[in-house]
């Protein structure tokens, strides 16, 4: 894993909301592998590889607004999972579910609220 590599699981709402989410960290780690496309899916994944330093403030987080719910789930080193955590609370209304670290890893969930 590189030092800025953040993969980001969706559960709930809809394609719109996977993409909102997405676009909301954009600003901080670029554009992701590939966009959640799967009308159909109830879990969607982004990953996203940005070179540098993904700091929460060096971009503002447009986001949007959400339909329904949503549950993301962050996972990778502890300064990605840290800006992109802050990220998505500034672009919506957040509450923190919890959190876990490895040895060169975290993860931490959060529910976005409409």
């Amino acid at each position: 894993m590189s030092d800025t590599q953040l993969t980001v699981t969706l559960d709930g709402g809809g394609i719109d909301d996977a993409r909102a989410v997405v676009r909301a960290l954009e600003g901080v780690f670029g554009t992701p592998g590939e966009l959640p496309a799967d009308e159909g899916a109830t879990v969607r994944t982004a990953t996203f590889d940005a070179p540098g330093d993904p700091r929460a403030d060096s971009a503002p987080a447009a986001g949007g607004t959400l339909s329904a719910p949503v549950t993301v789930t962050v996972q990778g080193t502890p300064r990605a999972v840290e800006a992109a955590s802050e990220t998505l609370s500034r672009a919506f209304t957040a509450r923190d579910e919890g959190a876990a670290s490895g040895d060169q890893e975290r993860e931490r969930q959060l529910l976005l609220v409409p």
